[in-house]
């Protein structure tokens, strides 16, 4: 009996020390802060297909390291694809309806049948937690809904499955959208923003946008809406020329920052996206030169130094989980996940950040550094 209770009591103890504090937005509006007001940076990293290309030994394993390296947040697909199978061949939703996700009874992994894609998410939020990471969930990607595959009532329901099905686990961040203009299919987005809000008070949420824009282009007065995000993008700045877009900011990424910290009611900012280490200038183009650690390190400064209330680093590889051979390789990826997890940006992101937030404070202080 004794025996037994030690058990229980060590799954108990398990479990409580997965449970992260919630975050919030700090009392001036500017930054973030863990439930027991304790401050947070925002130190991410894009790891967009975990759900759908990595096993739970593969979860573990990125996830170890990127703990390892300093980051506190992951930004994650819920959905890239409304035919969305994870690596165990399970589909999300019936018939590739959002309102009609596959839930099967039980969620043992030792039964296949047990075992379903929403299983597998919840396994890769808990796993994250212990690790003292923040899953950033993007419930579906935005082309989907551009492209017409996702009505307002299906969003209404998919949303509200979401914030019951995940709310009660502590490390999640929505991240609405997903590289998308909010003006591609407006009323989904709201629809979805309002819905995480009335079934999950107690989550941020925010909203992913398409490069060389901020969320709150469109939603920076919608009551959902806890703090704004902005895609800086991946191109140079000769590249930065379309006629049709309205920001021409090239790699100037504290001017996003600059723009929305003079907004009204005041909310945190921060570069969510900027190029990738390894991807090529631009993206489309693989015989361009490629973005390396350097660049990082330094769209890292100049967004923070601008007000920015953290950062999110990505690699090419890392981001799409790909291996040499995957027939699903974008943006002239030519190199294992495996290998590109410890990219020298990845590597120095935490130093980086850590030496950003000595200089603010001695700044804070009045005092320069040399």
């Amino acid at each position: 009996m004794r025996k037994i209770f030690l058990i229980i009591l060590l799954g108990s103890l398990l479990n409580a020390e997965a449970q992260l504090p919630v975050l919030k937005v700090s009392a001036n509006g500017r930054f973030f802060q863990t439930s027991d007001r304790k401050p947070f940076f925002w130190l991410g990293d894009t790891g967009w297909l975990l759900f759908i290309k990595c096993n739970r030994d593969e979860a573990v394993q990125y996830l170890q390291t990127r703990k390892e390296q300093g980051f506190n947040i992951v930004q994650v697909m819920v959905l890239h694809g409304l035919q969305a199978k994870n690596v165990y061949g399970d589909s999300a939703l019936i018939n590739q309806n959002v309102a009609d996700p596959v839930v099967t009874k039980g969620n043992s992994f030792s039964d296949s049948a047990a075992y379903d894609y929403w299983d597998h998410v919840g396994f890769v939020i808990d796993e994250a937690a212990k690790r003292g990471i923040y899953m950033a969930l993007v419930p579906v990607w935005g082309s989907n809904v551009k492209d017409g595959k996702v009505s307002v009532k299906q969003a209404e329901a998919y949303a509200k499955f979401l914030a019951t099905h995940y709310k009660n686990k502590s490390n999640i961040i929505w991240l609405n959208g997903g590289d998308i203009k909010g003006s591609d299919g407006m009323d989904v987005w709201k629809m979805i923003g309002n819905t995480l809000r009335k079934n999950d008070t107690k989550h941020l949420i925010t909203f992913h946008p398409r490069g060389r824009y901020s969320s709150s282009e469109w939603f920076h007065r919608e009551s959902w809406l806890d703090f704004n995000m902005f895609q800086s993008g991946h191109r140079t700045y000769a590249q930065d020329t379309s006629s049709h877009e309205k920001n021409h900011f090239g790699e100037d990424n504290w001017r996003y920052v600059n723009t929305d910290y003079k907004l009204k009611p005041v909310k945190p900012t921060l570069d969510a996206e900027p190029s990738y280490e390894n991807i090529p200038y631009g993206l489309h183009d693989s015989t361009l030169p490629r973005w390396k650690d350097a660049d990082l390190r330094r769209y890292a400064y100049w967004s923070v130094f601008a007000g920015g209330a953290g950062f999110t680093y990505g690699e090419n590889a890392v981001m799409q989980f790909h291996t040499i051979g995957d027939k699903d390789a974008n943006f002239g990826v030519n190199k294992n996940w495996k290998e590109t997890i410890h990219a020298p940006g990845a590597n120095q992101m935490l130093q980086t950040m850590k030496k950003t937030n000595t200089i603010i404070y001695w700044q804070r202080k009045g005092r320069t550094m040399l």
